[in-house]
């Protein structure tokens, strides 16, 4: 086979260098550079370590205070919680708690409560915590939960419920 006129003699076909865009403004520079011209007119080496760093803490930053404003608004309006002990009776293995916890706010939620040993300070290991149903704005529910950690015998039960 005979090389033809387009073959003869005609250089390998050379590939383009590869490219991606200033980190400022997009333009195409080659992929050893940073910048191009334009945004780099001294010719620094690259973007500043505390540009790329200001960056990136900006954008946490604003992505923690949109999260809190949507946790804000979807929270707002669930409790305060009122809790109280309705009865305490023997429940082997443990003792059996009815509760009436009150919803406050002006939306439904859940609350979590803690039932404890008043005469223990602090969080102790005999303290429990247990979550209500959903209680509707302004009304109350009543629900039992059983303690194993205090013993079988009736006794002093305090609670503390609070909101999300």
């Amino acid at each position: 086979m005979t090389p033809t006129a387009g073959q003869a003699g005609a250089a390998p076909a050379s590939r383009p260098e590869p490219t991606h865009g200033c980190a400022r403004c997009g333009a195409e520079v080659p992929i050893d550079v940073g910048l191009c011209e334009r945004c780099n007119p001294l010719g620094l080496k690259d973007v500043a370590a505390s540009q790329a760093h200001g960056t990136v803490f900006l954008a946490i930053a604003v992505g923690v205070a949109i999260l809190a404003v949507v946790g804000r608004l979807s929270l707002g309006g669930i409790g305060p919680f009122d809790g109280r002990i309705a009865a305490i009776v023997p429940s082997p293995p443990g003792l059996s708690v009815t509760l009436v916890v009150e919803n406050q706010g002006s939306r439904a939620g859940f609350a979590s409560c803690r039932l404890y040993d008043p005469d223990s300070p602090g969080i102790g290991p005999e303290s429990v915590s247990v979550e209500s149903p959903r209680i509707e704005a302004g009304r109350s529910a009543t629900f039992s939960a059983l303690l194993t950690t205090m013993g079988t015998e009736v006794r002093p039960v305090a609670v503390s419920c609070s909101g999300p």
